[in-house]
């Protein structure tokens, strides 16, 4: 950050392609921009250039200069500046001196090679990157000078992992403790800590050599001064820079060397890259580019790069694509504007590692297409794709006048508004997607806008903040392009099985022509993966972290769904661990979340809920009195008790949760496992990965210890209803009141300390549940009555907190921060910053400006796939890395399908319906599936209730039974699915397809 907020970075071309870079290039927070354009505002620009308006080409202002006030507001503290002198291959360059980086669009190949040539020539190199959209056709290119430091090639956090054992070998081989993998790769390089017995590989840097997933070697150890391993250790990845080589533009335009992404056409990078070559020579040539849809110029395109392959290029291909060139000459005029999404996404991405050299530069070359788009038009009728002066002229060139109408009466739902969403909305506008009466964008998302979006969601402004983001980006979409309609329904409603017979309904799924997913969790977009899966609609699947980001085609009929693959489960933490022996940093975060919880939201809620079923402390009594069991209420004495009435009493009560935290609880470990202690093979208990504590005395002068009990005290005082003035938080009054505050002599726990990694706490969340005798019963009704008699206030109402992360005001992070780093303290592991603790309590998923650009183009691109009813093999998921850098295209898995015993064949998307009635029996059911569809029913299920298994004894009754009984559905509920499953003659259970029974007549 602090490289970049140095940096200026100056942009050539301010048409649809370069205002996506400059857009992403500010976002990412530069010292200064400055974007150069002599060219006037048209109406074709603004249908691809987005920060451009109809009134700026009814004024033909200039682009730099319209452009500049809307950049201006993505980020205040980026100075951008426009500057509208020409450019030509005789221009003076010396201005270039003053930018670090420069990135052409729109310009010759000849100003491009004296630029480039000129930037290699400083010292330090000026860092140069060139791109460029044509149709449907996209590459980018870039040198950052002879020699470039890059001094994070992938930008993930070094890997970590626990010694099990190190041999006194040549070379040592080390094991991973049992069932972890090491995750290294061979030529990583690591450093050793913690390490006993073999004392002096502590602090090496050793080069690995991988053996297996849980093994590898390091240097030779088998000398005198390498004791024998005796236990412990913790091997971390160490990080080195590295220097890359470019080549210049001039060498590598006629030798390039360039990405593959596509594994279904590996060949076409070559014959586009020719393409290119010769489109440069036809504009130099002819002084314009191709006309559209002109067969002449194709061909003419055609010969020139053949001519290039035979004579110039080092790089020669096979066979020149004449189809892909051709498609070039008929679309060169027009411009695709979600591929500039995607090229502007990975070429900011590029500057970004020009002015940090964080991430490995692309070496040298990107060409991407998406031609698939122009297959439903072949033959073409010329006059679909000429222009007609209207916003959409880029567009018609490439896609045609028809596929633009259907995008205009499209309906979308998207849900979502966040990252994703946000540029999704810009490439819809941009598209003219629901600009007809019969079009309509419906789209929800229930959070509200915060300041951290800002600098990735570039729909909201600082005026937003606290505003709904769904309403807002309704608002900010029609801004872009009043012609689009996007509902005012369904706005802030959240998308699950609560909203799904009200407002997200099978109906309302079946209005839509496609649906969109913009979401940041597996749970959700596995939910709205059923209900397309239910109601047959095509669905696209996207999702960034950091700069990782994928694509998912979800096609009814033709491809698989988002369920049908899963990713790998999270390794879960053991219980034990969090409770007792951290070994990580996230393990003490993940601790002290769980103490909020259970402090701020659960008990204030268990206080709350006793209450409304027990009016009264009288009430209350009288029960115990009477013998009846009360759940809670030896939780709720205790919390009642212990209620503060004011903000010293908050500062007491955070003290001591000091004191039991960090104190008692360690002296409670060792008092129960001594330092000393030996397991039963004899080897010791607190070897790694577990870590003895060391009890905590508080100081009222150290800020970590202060800044835990303040926190701590303001929740208190926040679910208590206490207010809080500002003279409360003077910290010399603090520590003056702290040090007065008696805590309790520490005595030994009498709880059982659970060790075993693989007893789960299913329990706890919950209160603990105790079984007490009559007179401690008595005992709580004698204080309950004494409590109401002498504080009666603390039976009232309290405020349980729900954890926000994005609200920086509301102490909810100052919490977690100060518990988890007293926590590591106390057991000598890392602390964590602020920041780190935020992202890791928060389950915050990294998204950058760059990554969402390029993964909503590809969406976008897909999405003009599914409208024209594309055929499976046109359809690119896609896997990319921006870091890298790397981008992976595949064909969708097809829909997979299963044969049964008579014959027939299904996919999951292919549902049979029985029409039942009230009165309609199991029985019944299983002889309508039997008559309709030839398959006897050997097993019904419903959700995970077992309705029909016919080896259960009980369950050859329930067949007399109604399936109303049966299935218990809710009053709106018209119908249910049911897995049925039937025996093939090999007595193998083979699922029929998704059964759809209703309860009655529709």
């Amino acid at each position: 950050m602090q490289l970049m907020a140095k940096s200026n970075v100056l942009l050539l071309g301010v048409g649809g392609l370069g205002i996506e870079i400059a857009k992403n290039v500010v976002l990412a927070g530069v010292k200064s921009l400055t974007v150069q354009d002599a060219k006037k505002t048209t109406i074709q620009d603004i249908g691809t250039q987005f920060f451009l308006t109809e009134d700026d080409a009814s004024q033909s202002r200039n682009r730099a200069e319209a452009s500049v006030p809307r950049l201006a507001e993505l980020n205040p503290y980026v100075t951008v500046k426009a500057s509208t002198e020409t450019l030509t291959e005789d221009s003076q360059l010396d201005f270039l001196c003053d930018f670090q980086c420069v990135v052409v669009t729109e310009a010759t190949i000849g100003l491009q090679l004296k630029i480039n040539s000129f930037c290699r020539c400083q010292q330090p190199p000026i860092k140069f990157v060139s791109a460029d959209v044509y149709g449907v056709f996209c590459w980018a290119f870039s040198d950052f000078g002879p020699t470039f430091e890059v001094v994070d090639s992938t930008g993930e956090e070094p890997k970590q992992c626990f010694v099990a054992n190190i041999t006194k070998a040549n070379p040592g081989i080390v094991s991973t403790l049992e069932n972890r993998m090491h995750h290294l790769e061979s030529g990583d390089m690591v450093t050793f800590k913690e390490v006993k017995g073999m004392t002096s590989i502590n602090g090496m840097t050793c080069r690995v050599e991988v053996l297996t997933p849980y093994t590898y070697t390091v240097c030779d150890t088998s000398g005198a001064n390498f004791a024998p391993y005796q236990g412990g250790g913790i091997a971390t990845q160490v990080k080195f820079s590295k220097t890359v080589k470019f080549k210049s533009l001039e060498d590598q335009l006629y030798c390039p060397t360039y990405m593959s992404p596509d594994l279904g056409k590996p060949d076409a990078p070559g014959s586009i890259h020719l393409g290119l070559c010769a489109l440069h020579a036809f504009l130099k040539q002819h002084g314009r580019l191709p006309n559209v849809r002109c067969d002449t110029d194709a061909g003419t395109l055609v010969n020139i790069a053949r001519r290039l392959n035979d004579t110039e290029m080092l790089n020669k291909v096979d066979e020149v694509d004449e189809t892909l060139v051709r498609r070039l000459a008929y679309s060169c005029q027009g411009c695709l504007p979600p591929l500039c999404a995607v090229i502007g996404g990975i070429v900011a991405q590029e500057v970004l590692k020009a002015l940090t050299g964080k991430f490995s530069p692309l070496k040298q070359w990107i060409h991407l297409d998406a031609t698939e788009v122009m297959m439903g038009v072949d033959p073409p009728e010329r006059e679909d794709f000429k222009p007609r002066g209207t916003r959409y002229d880029a567009l018609r060139i490439c896609i045609g006048e028809k596929l633009c109408q259907r995008l205009a009466g499209l309906r979308l739902f998207m849900i979502g508004c966040g990252a994703i969403g946000c540029e999704m909305l810009k490439n819809y506008a941009l598209l003219g997607l629901a600009s007809s009466e019969k079009g309509m964008i419906s789209m929800t998302d229930h959070d509200l806008i915060e300041k951290s979006n800002l600098n990735r969601q570039f729909l909201f402004r600082p005026n937003h903040i606290r505003q709904p983001k769904s309403t807002t980006a309704a608002q900010s979409t029609q801004e872009l392009n009043p012609e689009i309609s996007v509902t005012k329904r369904l706005l802030c409603c959240l998308v699950c099985p609560d909203t799904e017979s009200s407002m997200y309904t099978d109906a309302f799924y079946e209005s839509q022509d496609v649906i969109v997913n913009a979401l940041d969790n597996v749970e959700a977009r596995r939910y709205v993966d059923s209900r397309c899966v239910t109601t047959q609609r095509p669905l696209l699947e996207s999702g960034t972290m950091g700069a990782k980001g994928h694509v998912q085609v979800i096609v009814p009929h033709l491809t698989e769904s988002y369920a049908s693959q899963s990713d790998p489960p999270e390794e879960e933490v053991p219980y034990c661990t969090l409770k007792s022996f951290p070994s990580q940093i996230e393990h003490c975060i993940q601790w002290a979340r769980d103490k909020f919880e259970s402090s701020f939201s659960q008990k204030p809620s268990l206080h709350n809920k006793f209450w409304e079923i027990n009016r009264s402390p009288e009430e209350v009594t009288q029960k115990l009195q009477q013998g009846v069991p009360l759940e809670g209420v030896v939780q709720v004495l205790k919390l009642d008790q212990s209620r503060p009435q004011c903000w010293g009493d908050c500062l007491v009560l955070a003290r001591l949760k000091f004191e039991k935290y960090f104190n008692h609880k360690a002296a409670s470990l060792l008092c129960a496992f001594p330092l000393d202690t030996k397991l039963k093979d004899g080897t010791p208990f607190w070897q790694s990965p577990k870590r003895p504590p060391v009890p905590i005395v508080f100081d009222k002068s150290n800020k970590l210890h202060t800044d835990f009990v303040v926190a701590c005290a303001r929740l208190y005082a926040d679910i208590n209803g206490i207010t809080v003035k500002p003279q409360d938080l003077q910290l010399k009054d603090i520590a003056e009141m702290l040090a007065h505050i008696k805590t309790p002599e520490f005595r030994p726990s009498t709880k059982p300390i659970e060790t075993d990694e693989t007893v789960k706490n299913d329990q706890s969340n919950k209160p603990e549940e105790t079984s007490y005798d009559c007179d401690e019963m008595m005992m709580v009704a004698e204080r309950m009555t004494e409590l109401s008699h002498t504080a009666p206030a603390v039976f009232q109402k309290m405020s349980p907190l729900s954890f926000e992360k994005d609200d920086d005001e509301n102490g909810h992070i100052d919490f977690i921060t100060a518990a988890s780093n007293l926590r590591a303290a106390m057991y000598g592991v890392a602390e964590a910053d602020r920041l780190r603790t935020k992202m890791i309590a928060g389950r915050i998923v990294p998204a950058i400006a760059t990554t969402t650009a390029t993964v909503s183009g590809l969406v976008t691109i897909e999405l003009i796939k599914v409208v024209l009813k594309a055929p499976l093999e046109h359809y690119k998921n896609c896997f990319l890395n921006l870091a890298i850098p790397d981008m992976i295209f595949s064909e969708p898995g097809p829909a997979v399908k299963t044969t049964l015993s008579n014959g027939r064949t299904h996919t999951l998307w292919d549902h049979w319906r029985i029409q039942g009635r009230p009165d309609f029996t199991l029985k019944q059911f299983i002889d309508a599936v039997k008559e309709k569809y030839d398959m006897e029913p050997a097993m019904v299920v419903h959700g995970v209730k077992m309705v029909y298994v016919p080896i259960m004894p009980t369950h050859k009754k329930r067949l007399s039974q109604t399936m109303l009984k049966l299935l218990k559905p809710s009053p709106s509920k018209e119908y249910v699915d049911l897995v049925v499953s039937t025996d093939t003659e090999n007595n193998e259970d083979k699922v029929m397809p998704l059964i759809r029974y209703f309860f009655k007549d529709r």
